[in-house]
């Protein structure tokens, strides 16, 4: 009974701050007004700018409110407010979500007040039932369900103003995979660009020299048999290294360690290899029974693990690092942390960038957090269908 009680009190509280937050929007209309006065003067337009800025912090104390109550996120799509100031007026006056924030706030001003109204109506019957809150919701416990039915509206109202339109959604996703796809295309290139040279320096160059050290073989193995096998031997030797150049140029394109081992096996391999005192943690993998991911998503993650074990090992001082996956439903997660110097710039030439490429073309997310001093820990989640 304690706890219907506190709930009972916190929902109350809940609809005081709901409606404070619509006596406060009323106020703020007579600011939105004197911002479109200044604005039509020319000489003030550079307050309707801030003015919507004020308004977003408005609508996001409200999303973030309806937030803890429901547990589910609204999200926002707001045009960034930058550049000139004619750039900063337009964009404040032609940005889809802050008409729908104002559309909130005016809104908002009726229906925040009057479910207050009625929760105060509510909470009326208090005296009626010997002025005890224990015994008044033993008594009358519809008067709870009342009182969170109320709040409720509120927060349903309030997200269905708030949110995105779907196709101002549909605009950001199309925004979001056009600039994906544009990195996926140059991270391509660059790939191209990496076997090309590789090719054309290491495997091209020694296949050109065995070519030419058979040619001498032949022309000398019949006069000088001791020298053509000599020649036969440099010729083996090369043909050696030309393999171990291609094979390393297509351990670059798709690791074989992956194909024998598996990602968990191939990070533990990376771990193990890094010069670091490095640590794996495996969560929500079976074993070696389990499905695979597919082979972009592994060759992601263990690009991922490769290069950040190895930017650690270079830039960061650290002695250790933990490398930790976890596999979830429809995604692989990975962080990889090290206890170094921090201060870790994607535009830096670490290779930050080069694995941010990598994973948006796949349509993941990463994540650094690098602050002078340490520690530096890099996150990403790939999408992935197990």
């Amino acid at each position: 009974m304690e706890e219907a009680v506190r709930r009972a009190a916190r929902t109350t509280y809940w609809l005081a701050t709901a409606s404070g937050l619509a006596l406060l929007s009323y106020a703020f209309l007579g600011v939105i007004a004197f911002a479109g006065i200044l604005t039509l003067t020319v000489i003030g337009a550079g307050v309707l700018p801030e003015t919507a800025l004020v308004l977003r912090q408005l609508a996001g104390f409200k999303r973030r409110q309806v937030a803890r109550r429901t547990g589910v996120e609204i999200p926002e799509a707001y045009r960034p407010l930058a550049g000139p100031l004619a750039e900063r007026v337009r964009t404040a006056l032609t940005d889809p979500q802050t008409v729908r924030d104002l559309r909130w706030l005016l809104i908002h001003l009726g229906y925040g007040l009057l479910l207050l109204y009625l929760a105060l109506v509510v909470w009326s019957f208090v005296p009626l039932v010997d002025g005890v809150w224990a015994g008044l919701l033993r008594r009358r416990p519809i008067l709870l369900p009342l009182i969170e039915r109320i709040a409720d509206l509120d927060a349903t109202w309030s997200r269905a103003l708030l949110r995105p339109a779907p196709n101002t959604r549909l605009a950001d996703r199309v925004a979001e995979l056009t600039a994906t796809r544009a990195d996926a295309i140059a991270a391509h290139g660059a790939e191209l660009r990496r076997i090309e040279r590789d090719l054309h320096d290491g495997a091209q160059a020694r296949l050109v020299a065995l070519s030419l050290r058979l040619g001498l073989v032949r022309r000398a193995y019949d006069r000088d048999p001791e020298t053509g096998r000599r020649l036969l031997d440099e010729a083996q030797s090369q043909a050696e290294e030309a393999l171990s150049e291609l094979r390393h140029l297509v351990r670059g394109i798709y690791p074989p360690i992956l194909t024998d081992r598996g990602l968990t096996g191939a990070v533990r391999a990376l771990a193990a290899g890094s010069g670091l005192a490095a640590t794996v943690e495996l969560v929500g993998f079976a074993g070696p029974a389990e499905p695979r991911p597919p082979a972009a998503v592994e060759a992601a993650g263990y690009f991922v693990v490769a290069e950040a074990l190895t930017n650690a090992a270079k830039h960061s001082g650290s002695r250790g690092a933990q490398v930790r996956l976890v596999r979830e439903p429809r995604a692989l997660r990975i962080r990889v942390r090290d206890e170094g110097r921090g201060g870790a710039d994607e535009a830096g030439g670490s290779g930050l960038l080069g694995i941010r490429r990598r994973v948006a073309a796949l349509d993941g997310t990463m994540q650094v957090t690098s602050p002078a001093g340490g520690p530096t820990t890099i996150e990403v989640e790939l999408p992935c269908v197990w």
